[in-house]
């Protein structure tokens, strides 16, 4: 089945560009947020409003959601007026939020008894990637239903990736989330350790950028870090309930993740600090607090 029209629900940071995206690819996109705003800036880029859930979904060939977590998205796939209620039988349902694993799983059992197509597939590569269309896509599901929606993943990313069955593409999202809190982690310290030494630290970066140091992290945040300029790509709370799956998804594997669990603690902190709004880049605030450098 030829997808043309396309229900967008969760037009945050993320999801407003993702759609914008798919607007300018000639699809009809009609979008909800809880912001009524967001959706404002959807229809001023050739979107349509929903007017609700039941509104953007009724007539959709597939919905994609993009909402904060696994709370959410059980609430708008399962609940009452919520997807499942409104959609049409058959239609493709793919949540490109980030949430557990085994919640996408059970969502895509019951969406399957109602006769849905669910695809879990969330996405890595911050505003930026969802601006420039060339973010990464892990996708859990069939290969079949993988096909259908591969035309809009070509849309959004450069990197459509089916991994596995339902709930795969979250544990890999998962591991993304590990790895890049990780590489921040360690450009902060970096950054505060050649400060520390007096280095000119746009030139120690561009140097670090072209050797085996180099990451897509430091291409993307180094700059930014630098000035201390943490307005959110990707906010510190999200990263907090990430982290949360990681540990817990670990835990429940038997895998132990050392340094991982201690990157979550310095992420959890932050947000206690009240700094969850802010850039997850700004963890290079814990290392300057102890290292008695702050500014």
């Amino acid at each position: 089945m030829s997808i043309r029209k396309v229900a967008f629900i969760g037009l945050g940071i993320m999801g407003l560009p993702m759609a914008v995206n798919l607007v300018r690819a000639g699809y009809t996109v009609t979008g909800h947020n809880l912001t009524p705003e967001r959706v404002d800036a959807l229809v001023a880029e050739g979107g349509l409003r929903g007017g609700g859930v039941a509104g953007a979904v009724a007539d959709a060939d597939a919905v994609i959601t993009m909402v904060p977590d696994s709370p959410d998205v059980e609430a708008l796939l399962l609940g009452e007026g919520g997807v499942f209620e409104n959609a049409k039988p058959g239609t493709l349902i793919i949540d490109m939020s980030t949430i557990r694993p085994d919640v996408s799983r059970s969502v895509a059992e019951a969406g399957a008894e109602r006769g849905f197509r669910v695809l879990d597939a969330p996405v890595s590569g911050g505003e930026a990637g969802a601006i420039e269309a060339k973010l990464s896509i892990m996708v859990g599901g069939s290969q079949e239903d993988f096909e259908a929606a591969r035309p809009l993943f070509d849309v959004l990313g450069t990197t459509p990736v089916l991994v596995g069955p339902n709930g795969a593409g979250q544990t890999v999202k998962a591991a993304n989330q590990l790895i890049v809190a990780g590489n921040i982690q360690l450009l902060a310290e970096a950054l505060v350790f050649l400060e520390a030494h007096g280095v000119d630290t746009e030139a120690g970066l561009e140097v670090l950028g072209g050797g085996l140091a180099g990451s897509t992290v430091l291409q993307r945040k180094g700059r930014a870090m630098r000035e201390r300029d943490f307005a959110p790509g990707f906010r510190i709370a999200l990263h907090d309930k990430d982290m949360r799956i990681v540990t817990d998804s670990a835990h429940a594997a038997g895998v132990v993740i050392p340094l991982g669990s201690q990157v979550a603690q310095y992420v959890a902190a932050l947000k206690q600090q009240g700094h969850g709004g802010l850039d997850h880049s700004a963890l290079l605030k814990i290392v300057e607090q102890l290292s008695g450098r702050e500014q």
